[in-house]
């Protein structure tokens, strides 16, 4: 008997799967970033940070209800993710996003892939420490809202206030 096996590109991880994948890209980002050689190649750094935030955001998007499908149209466009993630309740600063339409626009996804020593075309590496950073604590706190159970509607009746007692004078 044969066993159906899930393509892993058409049949993606949902939400909650991509968020601890995306916690260990960051983990190993930082690690590589933070070597202490200096001048040695930062490209798998960067790229394991770029791959953390790209995760970070599908995990999300995933979550708030977005199609793996229309997903996957975006390529590696963190700036139309971020748009998404925005429009779906994602709270960023204007820096951060405007940073990942940068990144995508100087296609430093596809440098930190291919060309890991082009160094000198790339982003700051504390500035892009400081977007993963900041995209990965906004997603966990809206990923614990979103998984946050909804309130009993008996528990948000309020009960109209007593009448006051009147002491005899």
């Amino acid at each position: 008997m044969m066993v159906a096996q899930s393509d892993p590109v058409s049949d993606p991880a949902p939400g909650a799967e991509l968020l601890p994948l995306a916690e260990e890209y960051r983990e190993a980002a930082l690690t590589l970033l933070r070597r202490p050689d200096g001048g040695g190649i930062r490209g798998p750094g960067r790229f394991c940070a770029l791959h953390a935030i790209e995760l970070y955001l599908d995990a999300f998007l995933r979550r708030a209800g977005q199609p793996s499908g229309r997903l996957r149209l975006d390529s590696h466009n963190l700036g139309a993710r971020a748009a998404l993630a925005i429009q779906a309740g994602l709270a960023l600063r204007r820096k951060t996003a405007l940073h990942l339409v940068t990144l995508t626009r100087s296609r430093e996804y596809l440098a930190a892939r291919y060309r890991p020593g082009a160094v000198a075309e790339a982003c700051e590496l504390n500035r892009l420490a400081a977007t993963l950073d900041e995209i990965a604590r906004e997603v966990a706190a809206a990923v614990t809202r979103l998984n946050a159970p909804a309130p009993d509607a008996a528990a948000l009746h309020v009960a109209p206030p007593r009448p006051a007692e009147r002491r005899p004078a």
